[in-house]
């Protein structure tokens, strides 16, 4: 895809908010809220280099959230809602973090403002989100990190609960209709280095799955999984995976 088309595509996060949460504290653990340089941060977050493309990426998705903050130049420290997230005893004080850390992506937020009650289908957020200006296969990858976000800080639920409403069925359908396969949380595999994705309850289904080798430079590697069989939407979406990557390259 052509650099005038990555451009076009506002900056969202490629990392669903609990993955986000989950790497920022790893970082915690080791730092505390103390600064540290941008490369042991990435470290922390279970990459090898900072100047990776999935990196870039996920430092980029976590800052988007504000999980993360640039006390200064080539510094990063977790933010002091990070810690009262990992300490505080109240669910409701917990709740109202995901919720706040939900909205910050701004393309977020604007969305949740728009929708009332639940969430529409796919076919309208793809739409709603190619008029804010992404390209149609990024808006693919974003729909598909939004909706796992949502639907893990309960976003609808809260809401529901808080003015005695229960959300809709449709609501429901819709968060759980987010792909396992589609920008999961990983899973470090200690017997063959890379990261690869926790397929959760569709473990049953590994068995399905190409492991397809891909070489990058610095005598490198970086591994494919790829079902059976592999559809012509399905690469559609890996190529918008892989253009958010490199749009969020860019402006890091």
């Amino acid at each position: 895809m052509s650099d005038a088309i990555r451009k076009k595509s506002p900056r969202a996060p490629s990392m669903a908010l609990d993955e986000a949460i989950s790497r920022v504290l790893r970082v915690y653990e080791k730092e505390r809220r103390h600064a540290a340089p941008t490369e042991v941060v990435a470290q922390h977050m279970g990459y090898k280099s900072a100047s990776s493309g999935a990196a870039l990426s996920a430092l980029a998705s976590v800052r988007y959230y504000g999980l993360l903050e640039r006390p200064s130049e080539g510094k990063l420290a977790v933010t002091k809602d990070v810690e009262s997230y990992n300490f505080n005893p109240s669910e409701a004080a917990r709740a109202d973090l995901l919720v706040k850390w939900l909205k910050s992506p701004p393309v977020f937020g604007e969305l949740l403002d728009q929708y009332q009650g639940a969430l529409p289908s796919e076919a309208t957020i793809r739409y709603d989100l190619i008029q804010r200006g992404f390209a149609p296969i990024a808006a693919e990858s974003v729909l598909s990190v939004f909706q796992r976000s949502v639907q893990f800080a309960h976003y609808f639920e809260r809401l529901g609960k808080e003015s005695g409403e229960l959300p809709s069925t449709n609501a429901a359908r819709e968060d759980a209709n987010v792909d396992a396969f589609s920008d999961g949380p990983v899973a470090r595999d200690s017997s063959s280095g890379p990261e690869i994705p926790n397929l959760g309850a569709s473990a049953d289904r590994a068995s399905d799955l190409d492991r397809i080798p891909v070489r990058l430079a610095g005598n490198r590697r970086a591994y494919l999984l790829i079902p059976t069989p592999f559809y012509v939407a399905d690469k559609n979406r890996l190529k918008a995976q892989i253009d958010l990557l490199l749009t969020d390259d860019e402006t890091e």
